[in-house]
């Protein structure tokens, strides 16, 4: 067997060792905006982003914007121009951005046998459901009146149409917009002519299954392209039970009708819902209002009385805010925390001008006053110290060659 002599022998490996270099802030800040440049081109590019739509003047909703929060006053009012008026004062001062009541026709939006019915509900204004509706109704007269106390308070109002003819006067009213509910989300003739209107169309999607929605959006998309469009996920029932509420059909709509913003119209008691749809992405979330929810009817019961209003717009401009950026980044608010216990490189020992640093030279510690950030340490490794160090003094960039 042949031997290798020693000077043939080869030679032993040798290990590189790569001492981490630090970025200087000023390549930080360089990366962080490559970074949010390429994550928000990734967005781009599985999101549609759409044109942020102004819903009432000079109030926007998209991307960037704020929730748009609709106080539902409904039929709350029982009827009462002044309670009207009052929930249109509330509303603005608990921070909504629109009211909205409804609005029918009712010989043509009810059959006679159904506005005949016997009406024996504990929440009856009258023994047929005919006649309880007539008084819950605001005549022509008084939806004008209601709507110019609103604009003197710069409060917009909008209604649902509930049928042509109040479609027809909500337009000649010159709504901001108008809003079909859930129970004509199925009448295609409605929304054909509200989108002839060329206003925007806040449609609530209650009552209804994901294959009728699609038509719905398909067929505005066919026959009126143009339409301004948002689709409120909505469960129509009062109360609604939180496990109907499902609102991960926000982003089953984001995804599937990329011309229609997306909101949610809540039902249920209580704001903790409505706080996370705004939170899961909902443009638009709309609310019943009521001046005390114990009141006979059923739309009380799920309204929000103006206190809870209020808390509900403050928790979600809360959200709105605490959700800030999809970037990692440290925060001014962070300082005073860093200053008192950010971690720094000291001397683990008492160290001599001109030595090489080790590992077990140093350790990390909070220092006062700070000095190098802990993520320093292995760039340090292997640096030649400029002058002699003791025991837990800092080690600086400046003390190495």
């Amino acid at each position: 067997m042949t031997q290798t002599s020693p000077s043939m022998a080869m030679p032993a490996p040798v290990t590189v060792v790569r001492a981490f270099t630090e970025p200087s802030l000023e390549q930080r800040s360089i990366d962080l905006r490559l970074l949010q440049t390429t994550l928000f081109r990734k967005i781009n590019r599985t999101k549609q982003i759409m044109e942020p739509l102004e819903l009432v003047p000079g109030r926007y909703i998209g991307e960037g914007q704020p929730c748009f929060i609709i106080a539902e006053i409904g039929q709350n009012h029982q009827g009462c121009v002044e309670t009207a008026k009052t929930l249109v004062r509330k509303a603005k001062e608990s921070g909504a951005d629109c009211v909205k009541l409804q609005k029918s026709c009712l010989a043509a939006k009810f059959t006679q046998a159904a506005l005949d019915r016997v009406y024996d509900s504990p929440n009856a204004l009258g023994p047929t459901y005919g006649e309880h509706k007539r008084k819950l109704e605001l005549s022509e007269h008084q939806f004008r009146e209601v709507q110019e106390y609103a604009t003197s308070i710069n409060m917009p109002l909008t209604a649902s149409a509930m049928d042509l003819p109040s479609l027809d006067f909500l337009d000649a009213m010159n709504v901001p917009f108008i809003k079909v509910g859930s129970g004509d989300v199925c009448n295609l003739p409605l929304i054909r002519r509200a989108a002839a209107t060329k206003r925007p169309l806040v449609i609530s999607t209650g009552m209804s299954d994901f294959d009728w929605v699609r038509a719905v959006y398909q067929d505005l998309t066919d026959v009126s392209p143009g339409t301004a469009l948002v689709l409120l996920q909505c469960t129509s029932s009062y109360p609604t039970p939180a496990q109907h509420a499902h609102l991960r059909v926000l982003d089953t709509y984001a995804q599937v009708f990329p011309r229609a913003h997306i909101g949610y119209s809540g039902h249920e008691e209580g704001i903790y819902i409505s706080v996370a749809a705004a939170a899961r992405g909902a443009r638009v979330l709309e609310r019943h209002i009521t001046l005390c929810s114990t009141q006979p009817g059923s739309d009380h019961r799920c309204s929000l009385e103006p206190s809870q209003l209020q808390e509900l717009v403050q928790a979600v401009r809360c959200v709105e805010a605490a959700l800030g950026s999809p970037l990692k980044a440290f925060q001014p608010s962070e300082d005073a925390c860093y200053r008192k216990l950010g971690k720094s490189v000291v001397a683990a020992r008492s160290l001599t001008s001109g030595h090489l640093l080790t590992e077990e030279d140093m350790t990390i510690k909070v220092q006062e006053p700070p000095g190098a950030p802990g993520h320093f340490f292995y760039a340090f490794v292997g640096r030649q110290l400029k002058k002699d160090v003791v025991c837990d003094d800092s080690i600086l960039e400046d003390d190495l060659l």
